[in-house]
């Protein structure tokens, strides 16, 4: 682990949380992720299963947490199961974490070596009735690839028929949609990471470099400050390839008089920031550009004043809808006919504006959350309008973290990144 140790109280609050939802006469069972196949015997870097971690705080493969709160024997109410480190694997891999280490990361007392699981877990099921088990049924989930907990349930199913089976998904989306004070700091770190690489870019970029070039200037700044890297995908578009919601190829060289759209964020202990700046190639945004560029920044800040406790996340986006509407007529790239001519599926401003605003954001990116709940405070959201226009090859996002506080705006934990015209363009020209 690149990252500090977290506060073990983060992941004993978590699973107070998830108990207080569990039904009785009922046990809980998360997984780690698998360390995926590349070809040959190459493999992906590991990632943690976010939900085992959000419990946990244990960052390491082939590891089990079972939740048992009902369980006779107190101490098989809370149980880590880990990889045994030998000397092979201290030599080749570096060791895995020892039971006091496990205790200390988690709070966690029950430690036990996975080849004890089918054992130790036979006895916990003969204690309840239920069990719940963990899918993933995020809104956007490819689950095509099956994955370690899948092939869980499959046992589970098989060796444990009578036991009825509850779902982990509807609790964690609602756990850990409403974070902690140590999360919302680790997030700011992450934050404060991107922030770091933002501002070297500023003073890197001229026509002439390559899309790539500044996203190697980023990794580098995110590297050097503890992080592992990028939190997604990143992207790095000039000119028409800001058009492309998507573009992750990076390969293009910055042209003098084209703006950059940069979608970039920082991960730090797991916990992503989401960024989005454009920037004018040359240091100077045109006329053009600078209306453009200043009727999205218009948009995030009135939609930012919206994401309060209490609104529902389908009417905010159509409020937000009506805010670009506004703003696309000023611009004259709509009209009152388009408008009167819309269809109430696809509304006149989603021409230019065809992405929604706002997503949760965590461990995950896109992280995890009820959509047709209310919003809470201490959720954390994107706010990322923009205005594409292929026609005249210019694309501008602008995007930035708010924690929804219990009254009055949000808190904006990018609120130190520049955002302003003026702000970009003296740091591009210093």
């Amino acid at each position: 682990m690149k990252y500090d140790r977290i506060d073990r109280e983060l992941f004993v609050v978590n699973r107070k949380n998830f108990v207080a939802e569990m039904d009785q006469s009922s046990l809980a069972v998360f997984n780690s992720n698998d360390i995926y196949p590349v070809s040959a015997d190459s493999t992906m870097p590991f990632q943690q299963h976010r939900d085992i971690l959000f419990l946990s705080g244990v960052d390491q493969e082939e590891t089990i947490l079972v939740i048992s709160p009902y369980s006779k024997n107190k101490a098989h109410r809370e149980v880590l199961f880990l990889k045994e480190t030998n000397d092979h694997i201290a030599i080749w891999e570096g060791a895995k974490l020892n039971k006091d280490q496990a205790l200390e990361t988690s709070g966690i007392k029950t430690v036990y070596w996975l080849d004890q699981f089918d054992k130790v877990f036979k006895q916990m099921m003969s204690e309840v009735d239920h069990v719940y088990l963990n899918t993933n049924e995020h809104l956007r989930a490819d689950t095509t690839v099956q994955t370690r907990e899948d092939r869980f349930i499959q046992k589970i199913r098989t060796e444990y028929p009578a036991h009825s089976v509850r779902r982990s998904a509807p609790i964690m989306h609602q756990i850990r949609s409403r974070k902690h004070p140590i999360e919302i700091d680790l997030m700011q770190k992450a934050c404060n990471i991107t922030k770091a690489g933002i501002e070297r870019v500023l003073g890197f970029v001229e026509p002439g470099v390559w899309e790539y070039e500044i996203e190697a200037e980023l990794i580098h700044e995110f590297l050097r400050n503890r992080s592992r890297g990028f939190a997604y995908t990143p992207i790095v578009a000039s000119g028409a390839n800001a058009c492309v919601l998507h573009y992750i190829e990076n390969n293009a060289q910055c042209k003098a008089g084209d703006v950059i759209l940069m979608d970039v964020g920082a991960e730090y202990a797991n916990y992503a920031s989401d960024l989005t700046r454009s920037i004018p190639v040359s240091g100077r945004f045109t006329d053009r550009q600078k209306a453009v560029y200043n009727s999205v920044l218009n948009v995030k800040k009135q939609s930012e004043k919206l994401l309060i406790p209490g609104t529902l996340l389908n009417e905010y986006h159509k409020e937000v809808g009506l805010l670009m509407q506004d703003e696309l007529l000023k611009l004259k790239l709509i009209d009152k006919t388009d408008i009167k001519n819309q269809r109430s599926d696809w509304p006149a401003y989603k021409k230019y504006f065809m992405h929604g605003t706002s997503h949760f954001i965590g461990l995950d990116t896109h992280d995890v959350g009820l959509w047709n709940e209310p919003i809470e405070a201490g959720m954390v959201f994107t706010c990322e309008p923009g205005i594409y226009i292929p026609e005249e090859n210019l694309g501008i996002r602008l995007e930035d973290d708010l924690v929804v506080q219990k009254s009055g705006e949000p808190l904006n934990l990018m609120g130190s990144i520049p955002i302003e015209v003026d702000e970009i363009e003296t740091l591009m020209n210093e």
